[in-house]
């Protein structure tokens, strides 16, 4: 099959590269939608549409592949299944693929340049694989490995999301690109892991562990994404001498490129802040750490070579965390109300990002041994994505801290765990005040049963006081008048103020209560989703069977069964059914019939006229519309305030048709 590269004519079809792209981008969207009904008909019990639907969209979805001659991964019209290996089988790459220079440096990268031209693309943070086509069809897949040898994948990267096991173009094709998992998709998995400890770390660990799994189901599951960035054999028959032009051949066979830009000298700061700013925007959900520049000139790149570890044709683009030194002055071990005993770094305030930080988390046992952390050691911090305080370097590593053998609540012995090479530190006493206090914190919050007056500290005095052993006992304080009117900090008003909250929060909605128990996992959004799906039935909703639960959208087999397994246990569910004795249980929010009614948003961006996105996506759910984290062709308006940004949402929606409104938008809408 011919291609608008080929050298020969190419087929009437290929000569408008953006309609080539356009039906590319439809034929992508389809194969989601038929591989999402399929998933939801044979693994969830559920039907997303009609047989007659289905097969009128699955004829329709083989027309296009006939016309593009690309076949997308997952595509219910190929039968491929999963794949067990006994090992992963080395293969020595045909050229070595080297590693790139790196600068911080914007006027470097200008100096680089030169006179030539250039493309500045995303640097993206996963694993890099080497792909080969011929004939159309994918017959091998490779990771970078040492450079010079790889580990053979092909049968984990048949199940890449995005990637197309079939291409129009026949002859050899050899290219280069990222596997990435989405942070949305990673924040997803790690959801579904209950143990906090045994949760993936980054993004860029877990890509690399599901590539290179032996058993492609794994892998699959994962929802790996391959992003295209070099073309290193076929069209053209080797006459290239653009990468641009290369970029736009890959692309229309069917390959998602990683995002690139043309530069020159003078403009190449403008576009690094471009770019910079795109990852920077809240929702960017693409793993990245730095930009590529490389020559658009091919020949000229080339006739450069290469240096022992570099070639010599593109470099690297790091950006610059704003680092600060100061002294480590204390170790605080904090106990959550699962148990875990975590590290926190307290140091001397310093000024990062604009803000003054003076603690970051160590994370676990492990972090803290690598760090070999001591009192008085000089560390360098940083802000991880320019928002989380972390520790980069201990400069002096004295290694002086040790985990503590007892719970710094309760004084019981700790236990060191060791999960998969990581270590963790836990409270093994059941009735450690720190999960009480936690749990009860948890409970009152203004997502849960939203009483008002009731601090950690507050709860920690009742707790200390006898006054609370479990959640129902919030709602029996008035049994306890006397010694609270008594107590230090307290008085009748105090009390008053206090009854008057809590009589108020015994009226609550069955999301609302479900929400407040702790059940692993359950948050605000999936205990709406199953209070929903049971009619705000409380006992339909505390008696619920996982074969149900698992096919309430966002929920799935793990969540179904961590639930059904708490409700089991006889001191949870006693627990729970002691609060419902103690509470009027309403339905969910009423909805009102609107423009919105059956309409998906996401919320993206910063907020001006709503304080938070949980207080508009509970007016856009009041209005019987539905909140989504990410845009899809599902989705009908994207909320954003800066309307223009170039953020991965904002250009997902323009892709796929998607309206992208501001909030005062959004405030026209509803009044219509």
């Amino acid at each position: 099959m011919r291609t608008a590269f080929d050298t020969k004519e190419p087929s009437p079809l290929c000569y408008n590269i953006g309609m080539v792209n356009d039906l590319l981008k439809k034929q992508g969207e389809l194969t989601e939608r038929l591989a999402e009904a399929a998933r939801a008909y044979y693994d969830g019990n559920a039907e997303l549409m009609s047989n007659f639907e289905y097969d009128a969209l699955y004829d329709e979805l083989l027309a296009m592949e006939a016309e593009t001659g690309t076949v997308f991964a997952g595509s219910p019209t190929q039968r491929v299944g999963y794949e067990v290996s006994t090992e992963l089988v080395k293969q020595v790459h045909a050229a070595p693929m080297l590693s790139l220079a790196k600068t911080k440096d914007a006027e470097e990268l200008a100096d680089w340049l030169g006179g030539q031209k250039g493309l500045l693309s995303y640097k993206l943070d996963g694993l890099t694989v080497a792909l080969t086509y011929e004939g159309g069809q994918l017959t091998g897949a490779v990771t970078r490995g040492n450079g010079e040898v790889g580990e053979v994948v092909t049968a984990g990267a048949r199940t890449f999301v995005n990637l197309p096991l079939k291409i129009p173009y026949e002859g050899k094709l050899v290219l280069r690109g990222e596997a990435v998992i989405l942070y949305s998709d990673f924040e997803k998995i790690n959801r579904e892991i209950e143990d906090v400890a045994a949760r993936y770390k980054n993004p860029r660990n877990l890509v690399s562990g599901s590539v290179r799994q032996l058993d492609s189901a794994v892998t699959a599951r994962r929802r790996v994404r391959y992003f295209a960035f070099t073309l290193v054999e076929g069209g053209r028959e080797g006459a290239w001498d653009s990468r641009l032009a290369q970029m736009e051949f890959l692309k229309a066979q069917g390959f998602e490129t990683v995002r690139y830009l043309s530069v020159a000298a003078d403009t190449i700061s403008g576009t690094i802040d471009i770019l910079t700013h795109e990852v920077s925007a809240p929702g960017f959900d693409l793993p990245a750490d730095g930009l590529v520049l490389e020559y658009d000139d091919i020949a000229f790149g080339e006739s450069l070579g290469t240096t022992a570890k570099y070639p010599r044709d593109a470099i690297a683009f790091k950006w610059q965390d704003e680092l600060a030194e100061t002294e480590l002055l204390e170790i605080e071990w904090s106990a959550s109300r699962t148990g875990l005993v975590n590290p926190i770094a307290l140091f001397s305030p310093v000024e990062l990002e604009g803000t003054t930080v003076s603690r970051a988390s160590v994370h676990n046992i492990s972090i803290l041994e690598e760090l070999a952390l001591g009192l008085g050691d000089r560390i360098l911090v940083y802000k991880a994505n320019m928002i989380i305080p972390q520790i980069l370097k201990n400069l002096t590593r004295s290694g002086t801290v040790t985990p503590p053998a007892n719970c710094p609540v309760c004084g019981a012995v700790t236990e060191l765990r060791d999960a998969e090479g990581v270590k963790t530190l836990h409270c093994v006493n059941e009735d450690c005040p720190a999960k009480k206090i936690k749990s009860f914190s948890h409970f009152v919050s203004r997502t849960c049963m939203n009483i008002e007056g009731l601090s950690e500290q507050t709860l920690e005095k009742f707790i200390a006081a006898g006054l609370l052993h479990e959640l129902a006992d919030v709602f029996r304080i008035a049994e306890h008048k006397e010694t609270i009117v008594n107590m230090e900090g307290f008085g009748e008003k105090s009390y008053d103020n206090l009854a008057a909250a809590i009589e108020t929060g015994r009226t609550v909605t069955a999301d609302r209560l479900l929400t407040a128990l702790g059940v692993p996992e359950v948050g605000t959004a999936t205990a709406k989703a199953i209070a929903r799906s049971f009619g705000n039935d409380w006992v339909n909703i505390a008696n619920a069977g996982a074969e149900d639960l698992s096919a309430i959208e966002g929920v799935g087999p793990i969540i179904a069964r961590l639930y059904t397994e708490w409700f089991a246990t006889p001191k949870n569910r006693a627990a729970a059914e002691a609060v419902f004795s103690e509470v009027i249980v309403t339905g969910g929010e009423k909805t009102t019939e609107s423009a919105l009614t059956g309409k998906t948003f996401v919320i993206t961006g910063s907020l001006e006229g709503y304080k938070s996105r949980d207080l508009l996506a509970a007016k856009i759910e009041s209005l019987g519309g539905k909140v989504s984290s990410s845009v899809s062709s599902k989705t009908d308006y994207l909320i954003n305030n800066d309307a223009a940004s170039q953020s991965t949402k904002n250009r997902t929606a323009r892709e796929l048709g998607v309206a992208v409104i501001t909030e005062s938008e959004f405030e026209v809408l509803t009044a219509g």
